[in-house]
């Protein structure tokens, strides 16, 4: 499962430089505008020349001090990259292990688990440590229900394995929703962080879709149930959003039948999609509204 991080801040030259050549246009006309009420001969020569400081130390402060400092955040980041990539929880546990539960290996096993869930816990928002605990549950308690299928009764490995099922089934309910927790979070700030429409579905599904595949294990888990209706509001509002962008952008160019028939297609889309009923009927209440004018200013189009 990848890791993922918040880049840094970083504006795209063009608009930094727009941005560095606005403020300094507005520095110049203050300066300008105050040297001139005060009876300064030449106040737009002093005016320049402080223009001419505040450009050039945004160029300098971007082209030097930003460049380095991001240039050694990116460092950072790849090395840290590396090192996810290729962490691994110590363990003593191998798959000869799992051949055969013995009430020593058994034992065993279970406390080597629990070790590995404490270095997991004190990881933090690290999911990659809670997704290894939890592949190694799920591997121990497919093993263990195999056996108890054939161990007989009466047998001391009878009790190990249910106390051992029982512990680590607790163990694998808290990793998978630990798991699910972070990679759902991370994956939906990053869905609200991208800009095109495309990008915000595609990693607001993969949000989704961990979600859902938690919930094949629990699916009673009110935090689950919870984080699945909350993503997929989250899917529908990016959907219906997009639609009604459009249908603005449409009557911003006087297109009005174009931007109803966008509206329609927002209402149509919005029925489909199981959104709590108070925001399907604020929404609904608003295209409707906006149909309404956009029907009055075509009609006062044509008679024009």
């Amino acid at each position: 499962m990848p890791v993922h991080y918040r880049r840094p801040f970083w504006l795209p030259a063009a608009n930094y430089y727009i941005l560095a050549a606005s403020v300094t246009a507005a520095f110049f006309f203050l300066v300008w505008g105050i040297l001139h009420e005060g009876d300064e001969e030449t106040p737009f020569i002093v005016a320049g020349i402080g223009a001419s400081l505040v450009l050039g130390s945004a160029v300098v402060i971007r082209e030097i001090f930003l460049r380095k400092a991001r240039h050694r955040y990116l460092l950072v980041e790849r090395k840290l990259d590396y090192n996810v990539k290729n962490f691994s929880l110590p363990s003593k546990l191998s798959n000869n292990d799992f051949d055969k539960l013995t009430l020593e290996k058994n034992a065993a096993i279970i406390k080597e688990i629990q070790k590995k869930s404490e270095k997991a816990r004190g990881l933090g928002n690290f999911s990659n440590g809670h997704l290894e605990v939890l592949e190694i549950c799920n591997k121990y308690l497919s093993v263990a229900e195999k056996q108890l299928e054939t161990v007989r009764v009466g047998s001391p490995r009878l009790a190990g394995l249910r106390r051992g099922r029982e512990i680590v089934g607790e163990l694998h309910r808290y990793h998978l929703l630990s798991w699910a927790e972070i990679e759902a979070r991370e994956l939906t700030q990053k869905a609200r962080n991208y800009v095109t429409v495309s990008e915000k579905l595609n990693t607001a599904q993969e949000a989704l879709n961990i979600v859902e595949q938690a919930l094949q294990f629990y699916p009673q888990e009110a935090r689950l149930t919870e984080s699945e209706s909350a993503l997929k509001d989250f899917i529908a509002s990016i959907k219906i959003s997009h639609w009604i962008e459009q249908a603005e952008r449409s009557a911003f160019k006087g297109s009005y039948k174009r931007a109803i028939s966008l509206y329609r297609d927002a209402l149509f889309f919005l029925a489909r999609e199981d959104l709590k009923n108070e925001d399907r009927e604020a929404i609904t209440d608003k295209i409707n509204v906006e149909i309404e004018s956009l029907r009055q200013l075509s009609a006062n189009k044509k008679l024009s």
